[in-house]
């Protein structure tokens, strides 16, 4: 399954900037993860800081699925309202899954300075606004629910955000306080690094083709012919899991982005808040540090890498013509377009647990816009299946719930 078309902005921003070499003998280990995105390098540190010997493989080079196509906006907000949410899994589910997101933007700042990222880690605002004036009713109500569960909030009317973002024809909307952006393809690649000099192992251009279970231990034979006994095996494949679980447990979508080429005065009023709107597939934005507007949206479901990538033109005008709605007076420059594929859960929420169907294994699936912060909730997670224990939401994102 290809995850993404074209080549992503920050594919083209960072090239190549690591490779390692493939799987040429048997090995073993505590630890397999199975995925070379952020994901894999996030659940990587979390267990080499746990003290397990961890092998990580990926079939193409590391972070050139998704993690190159991600528009890497950190947010707390899950895709399904918060007030929404508690309707579906009850109150307490609700806002820990949300509060988890807000911590897990914590921990990567203190990961960016643990480890010396230069990956851009900027701390922001995030404006959720109304784009339709039927939309602001229940949005206040989002607002009144966030504002209750602790999280800091201001309401905005459509004047007031005319007067900060300058942007026209919304109908308010939710200022929070708590986000952030972040380059996610320097960032594993960094994570990787760092991790390499405590002893993890890294094998990429190595696919997994079988799994023989046995008691206390699992053998991943790959496609070089060689093979590897790992006590646990961590699935990091995100929405190439469709492949492995038959179940249809997350619809697939295609989503579309857009970079300018550098801008720096037209957008400073958004350098420092992420954007996105309640449009039904919503708009989304933030600025890039070297001046650029990246502008996203358009999704709709997933076929085949084909077909999403043939009206990749289309999706671009698509997108700046809602772009056009609230900025009606600014001409956008397209550098980059690219599609990447992501999963759509019918709660909003992850897959992040054990599967019946696979002995010794874990998977930490992150769906959605909030792939990266459910991910970082995934190595809390993950440390604790590794000593036998639960953690508060593994009811709320296992499968068959």
């Amino acid at each position: 399954m290809d995850l993404k078309s074209n080549e992503p902005f920050w594919l083209i921003k960072n090239g190549l900037i690591a490779t390692y070499p493939s799987l040429k003998s048997d090995e073993k280990c505590d630890v397999l993860i199975i995925g070379g995105g952020i994901t894999g390098s996030l659940i990587a540190h979390q267990m080499i800081k746990d003290g397990y010997e961890t092998i990580l493989i990926d079939k193409r080079e590391l972070c050139n699925g998704s993690t190159s196509a991600t528009t890497s906006m950190l947010q707390y907000e899950i895709d399904v309202p918060l007030y929404e949410l508690t309707e579906i899994i009850g109150e307490k589910g609700a806002v820990a899954s949300y509060k988890a997101c807000s911590d897990a933007i914590d921990t990567i700042e203190n990961l960016v300075g643990k480890i010396h990222s230069e990956a851009g880690f900027k701390r922001k605002k995030s404006l959720y606004f109304a784009s339709k004036k039927k939309d602001a009713e229940w949005l206040k109500k989002e607002y009144e629910a966030r504002k209750n569960a602790g999280f800091e909030v201001k309401w905005l009317n459509a004047d007031q955000v005319y007067e900060r973002f300058g942007f026209e024809n919304t109908y308010g909307g939710i200022l929070s306080r708590q986000g952030a952006s972040i380059d996610a393809f320097q960032f594993a690649h960094e994570l990787f690094k760092h991790n390499i000099r405590k002893g993890l192992k890294i094998f990429d251009k190595t696919e997994m083709t079988e799994v023989e279970y046995h008691k206390g231990f699992n053998n991943v034979k790959v496609d070089s012919g060689f093979q590897i006994r790992a006590k646990k095996i961590i699935y990091c494949i995100g929405y190439e899991s469709k492949t492995l679980l038959k179940e249809n447990f997350v619809n697939l979508k295609s989503t579309y982005a857009v970079v300018s080429e550098v801008d720096k005065d037209k957008f400073k009023n958004i350098t420092r808040t992420l954007v996105w709107n309640t449009d039904d597939p919503y708009l989304y934005m933030r600025t890039t540090d070297d001046g650029r507007v990246l502008i996203g949206g358009g999704d709709e479901d997933f076929y085949d890498a084909e077909k999403r990538d043939a009206i990749l033109s289309k999706k671009e005008r698509e997108i700046l013509k809602n772009l056009k709605k609230i900025k009606p007076d600014y001409h956008f420059y397209p550098d980059f377009v690219w599609a990447g594929t992501f999963g759509e859960t019918k709660d909003g929420l992850p897959y992040i647990g054990e599967h019946p169907k696979f002995k010794n294994s874990y998977f930490v699936l992150g769906f959605g816009g909030n792939g990266i912060t459910f991910s970082v909730t995934g190595m809390e997670m993950s440390s604790l299946f590794m000593k036998g224990k639960k953690h508060l939401l593994s009811p709320y994102f296992r499968f068959g719930r």
